[in-house]
C-alpha cells in the first residue's frame, strides 16, 4: 500500500509541475490517472486514510470540471498547483515510505 500511495503523492506533484507550465494535457492524463489510483486504492485502506483520499479524489474531479478556467488564469493555476502540492506531502506522510527511508 505504501508504494500506491507513493505513486499517488508523485502524481499529485507532477500536477503541480504541469499547472506551472499550463500543459493542459499533461495536466489532464495525470489527473486522470490520480483518480483511478485513488479509486483502487481508497477501497483497502484504514478508513481515516480512505476518507481523506476520496475527499483528495472530489478535489479533482471538481478541478477537472474546470480546467479551461484554471489553466488560462495565472492566479488560479497558482493556486492549483499551490494545492497540489500540498496534498501531495500530505499523501507521502500517510504512505510511511520517508520514515521508511529513514529508519
Amino acid at each position: 500500500m505504501p508504494t500506491r500511495l507513493g505513486h499517488i503523492a508523485s502524481n499529485l506533484a507532477r500536477i503541480r509541475t504541469f499547472c506551472n507550465t499550463a500543459y493542459k494535457e499533461a495536466v489532464e492524463s495525470v489527473t486522470d490517472e490520480t483518480l483511478w489510483f485513488i479509486e483502487w486504492t481508497a477501497a483497502e485502506i484504514e478508513p481515516e486514510y480512505a476518507e481523506e483520499l476520496v475527499n483528495i479524489q472530489v478535489k479533482l474531479a471538481r478541478w477537472k470540471l474546470t480546467f479551461d478556467n484554471i489553466l488560462s488564469n495565472d492566479k488560479e493555476r497558482r493556486k492549483i498547483a499551490e494545492q497540489s502540492s500540498a496534498l501531495s506531502q500530505r499523501v507521502l506522510d500517510m504512505s510511511g515510505l520517508l520514515s521508511e527511508s529513514l529508519a
